[in-house]
């Protein structure tokens, strides 16, 4: 477990509903992170659910967020997408998540309060099903070990190195 950068604050936030199909795909993948890896101090890896603003204060001091979750992006189920920079206002305008207006409303007060990351990754793969049931589709669950890859990507990308536990 190292990192190159000890001066940045990084948090990975999996997003979703365990009891509507593909929506827990962020739950599932910040839950597999916790289980098969062991981060440094600066890093924090959180199932936000469906938390919502409640999760304002994970926000404070963070300079850069990973987000995972079901990404409407009328692809075709299990399309996997990454999405940062510029182009996350904009999809979050176009109700691209599943949970579009409690993380757009998550960043814009986060970014209100002066504490909105300077670095913001959405990770997310297109939902074959949110409806109230528990399991993912067959299309999003072959795509959990690709989701789980890019965030360790991205993470890499930013210098950190996780610990495989054994």
């Amino acid at each position: 477990m190292t990192t190159d950068q000890p001066h940045i604050s990084v948090l990975v936030l999996g997003i979703g509903n365990l009891v509507m199909s593909d929506d827990a795909v962020g739950v599932l993948v910040a839950q597999n992170l916790q289980k098969r890896y062991r981060f440094a101090d600066n890093v924090e890896i959180l199932d936000g659910g469906t938390l919502g603003l409640d999760l304002l204060p994970k926000l404070e001091n963070i300079t850069n967020l990973i987000m995972i979750d079901a990404v409407e992006t009328g692809q075709k189920a299990g399309s996997c997408v990454r999405l940062c920079g510029q182009e996350l206002p904009i999809a979050l305008q176009t109700k691209v998540s599943a949970h579009q207006m409690g993380l757009k409303d998550l960043l814009a007060v986060s970014e209100l309060m002066g504490h909105s990351p300077k670095e913001m990754v959405l990770i997310g793969v297109q939902p074959g099903s949110t409806e109230m049931e528990i399991g993912l589709t067959a299309e999003v669950e072959a795509q959990l070990e690709t989701l789980i890859s890019n965030v360790l990507i991205q993470l890499a990308n930013w210098g950190i190195f996780p610990e495989t536990v054994s």
